[in-house]
């Protein structure tokens, strides 16, 4: 039993350090639609820095979250959409936006201290 523990704690804490690095959740959210080109993303996470954004696209299409698709040109593109283990975790983030709602937004846990947004 102890070794089945370890492993899932090692997984679940692998999959919060995945999904819980800064922009990652806000990326992944702007992405639940559809497929978007790297533009887009950037107006539609307002205040990630591009160098930031280019690192948490690149993390999570390595980690099979995120499909990078280069799209024929002139000029070329290249868009961005969730994978089937990206997808998988709609119902994960809709508990969690439920829970910040109901406890981070009425104050009853603090949140961590956001930025302006620009």
């Amino acid at each position: 039993m102890e070794d089945l523990d370890e492993r899932l704690c090692d997984s679940f804490q692998s999959a919060v350090e995945l999904i819980g690095k800064r922009w990652t959740g806000a990326i992944i959210a702007v992405l639940r639609p559809g497929p978007l080109r790297y533009t887009q993303i950037t107006q539609a996470v307002r205040g990630v820095s591009e160098r930031l954004l280019s690192e948490r696209l690149r993390e999570l299409e390595l980690a099979g979250i995120v499909i990078r698709r280069v799209l024929p040109g002139p000029p070329v593109g290249v868009e961005y959409e969730l994978s089937e283990a990206g997808l998988d975790l709609e119902e994960a983030l809709d508990a969690l936006s439920a829970w910040a709602r109901r406890w981070v937004e009425t104050g009853q846990v603090a949140g961590t201290p956001r930025r302006a947004r620009v």
